[in-house]
């Protein structure tokens, strides 16, 4: 039977978020397996890993809040924004004062337009914008609305600056680090990256490969993996009775938390369990019928 579950894995500086995957495949033997929001190659910390039908609720992770201490150098600027990439200019940062970067930051606190960087995962054509850019093709870039919740000053060591971002989906850190950079007029790149914590998992609780792959030889690495609904624990939840809990699985609406009904909002979620515990389905509401429908089932009930 395939595994299901998640596992929060603490990603090493260096490979690749798929490379990291694959590396997992390998341990574990499972086909299906894949990564909750990518991490650059030079960034370290939270990569949440999916197995069997866990996925299905990754949406609502990458949907989530992230975390993140981030380094970053003034006076160099790259073509890929970070460490990774070549130098294209250069710039005396010593002029720039604690003072000047934190007036700098305010402006990025926030809805913020960011332009997504030229080397992204990003589509255009139906082709990776990295895959582009590295065969020297430019390609249109749009600004995207994007939220930080947070933006502090940790370290300031010149020409190095440490921040820690909370933020929303579709933020990328090499942008604000270079943007960060274009405000202060000596430009800047992200030098180093560590994902804290990315929905309710956290990188100090987080499973290096080394540890997993102990676990995999012992025979006991599926204790490392929580449940797929740890994902949707900020969601209400309801216990239903065998009866219902057969209707939803089979797709067929259900007449949960009438006494609540005019305070719920159309499209509304809900997690439903079993009387034994299982969780079984996802719902969203129906306001305009009054019931729960079923949205994703997780558990099928015989």
């Amino acid at each position: 039977m395939a595994v299901q579950g998640i596992l929060n894995l603490f990603k090493p500086a260096g490979p690749t978020s798929m490379e990291v995957v694959r590396r997992v495949k390998r341990l574990t033997r499972e086909a299906k397996v894949g990564h909750g929001g990518t991490l650059d190659p030079i960034a370290a910390g939270v990569l949440p890993i999916f197995f069997g039908s866990a996925s299905r609720t990754m949406e609502y992770l990458i949907d989530s809040t992230k975390v993140y201490r981030a380094e970053v150098t003034l006076g160099v600027t790259t073509d890929t924004l970070d460490s990774a990439g070549a130098v294209v200019a250069r710039k005396d940062p010593s002029g720039v004062t604690r003072d000047d970067v934190e007036r700098a930051l305010a402006s990025f606190r926030g809805a913020i337009a960011q332009l997504p960087p030229a080397y992204s995962a990003l589509k255009h054509e139906g082709q990776r914008m990295y895959e582009l850019a590295r065969a020297g093709q430019e390609t249109p870039r749009k600004p995207r609305q994007v939220q930080v919740m947070r933006l502090e000053m940790t370290r300031w060591e010149p020409p190095l600056a440490g921040l820690d971002v909370e933020c929303g989906r579709g933020v990328y850190i090499r942008s604000l680090a270079h943007d960060i950079g274009e405000a202060l007029g000596c430009g800047a790149h992200l030098s180093a990256l560590t994902r804290l914590r990315t929905g309710p998992f956290r990188a100090e609780d987080g499973v290096t490969l080394e540890a997993l792959e102990e676990a995999v030889n012992k025979g006991g690495w599926q204790e490392l993996l929580h449940p797929a609904d740890t994902v949707l624990s900020h969601l209400p939840a309801a216990i239903v009775l065998k009866p219902m809990a057969v209707a939803i699985s089979r797709g067929q609406q259900a007449p949960l938390a009438a006494h609540k009904r005019n305070t719920l909002q159309h499209g509304e979620l809900c997690r439903v369990y079993s009387s034994d515990g299982r969780f079984i389905a996802l719902v969203r509401y129906d306001r305009s019928a009054g019931l729960w429908q079923p949205v994703k089932v997780f558990a099928p009930e015989a």
